[in-house]
């Protein structure tokens, strides 16, 4: 059962976990070097230590202590109890939803184990956006698909604010980098996959026509400004794009990859 242990001290050694989040890169360093990661809200909170993840410790207003209390009762980490004004002066926001966690990082899966038994899996390559991640990934948890690979330079899934927003999928999909950037999709192809790729090539069909009959389907998506590197286009089995409305060119990644999961899910 988790100590719970009230401090007054927004300064205090034993909440570096989570100070300074709005913070990105100060985030990142300390993340990395710590190997953690933050989960925020009740219902984030539940579904990281429910997926296995071992809590470091919890950050908690007295008014959420009793609805995760079943959380609290399967673990030996320390729960810091802070007014939501001390709290706010550590993480330097207002932490409304009341309830946070730091959580030990997992390490990544192979691709083949990312993989295994998958028939529909999502592609990011730099989409650095952590907002468009955690969208991607509720989008690719909500309509049916087994995993998500990320080339190296996507925005960390693990980011506090990627996980709230997927509210949790980040912990429901299997994930991993891939670690050859350049022979990722050729990679795919060779493991029985149909690699389409959206974009607004002149030889892109709907992605409809695209995805019919495909029997392992890998959806690749491009960065926020470019959309898809000149390789990776090229090196797609196939090329798609979602038909719009005249003067509309693109959507924003995260509904594109909306769109293209339910259409996708949908093929005969």
């Amino acid at each position: 059962m988790a100590e719970l242990i009230a401090l007054d001290d927004p300064t205090d050694p034993r909440l570096a976990d989570y100070r300074d989040l709005r913070d990105v890169e100060l985030r990142k360093h300390l993340e990395a070097e710590h190997g953690l990661f933050l989960a925020e809200g009740e219902k984030v909170v539940r579904r990281a230590v429910e997926a296995g993840h071992t809590p470091r410790s919890f950050l908690m207003a007295p008014r959420w202590l009793d609805g995760l209390a079943d959380v609290l009762d399967r673990t030996d980490a320390p729960c810091y109890v802070l007014s939501e004004q001390l709290a706010e002066q550590v993480t330097g926001f207002h932490v409304h939803r009341g309830a946070l966690a730091s959580l030990e990082r997992r390490p990544l899966p192979s691709l083949d184990e990312a993989l295994e038994g998958a028939r529909s899996v999502l592609v990011l390559e730099d989409v650095v956006d952590h907002t468009n991640v955690g969208a991607i990934f509720r989008c690719g948890a909500a309509l049916g698909f087994d995993a998500v690979l990320l080339a190296p330079r996507c925005a960390d899934p693990l980011y506090r604010r990627a996980v709230k927003v997927a509210m949790g999928a980040v912990f429901a999909l299997p994930w991993t980098r891939l670690e050859d950037w350049h022979g990722a999709l050729p990679a795919l192809s060779a493991r029985g996959f149909t690699t389409v790729a959206l974009t607004l090539a002149d030889d892109a069909v709907p992605v409809e026509d695209a995805v019919r009959g495909v029997d392992r389907l890998a959806l690749v998506l491009g960065s926020e400004g470019h959309g898809l590197s000149t390789r990776w286009e090229t090196s797609a089995d196939r090329r798609a794009v979602i038909p719009m409305a005249a003067g509309i060119d693109s959507l924003n990644v995260a509904a594109a990859a909306a769109v293209a999961c339910y259409v996708g899910q949908s093929r005969g």
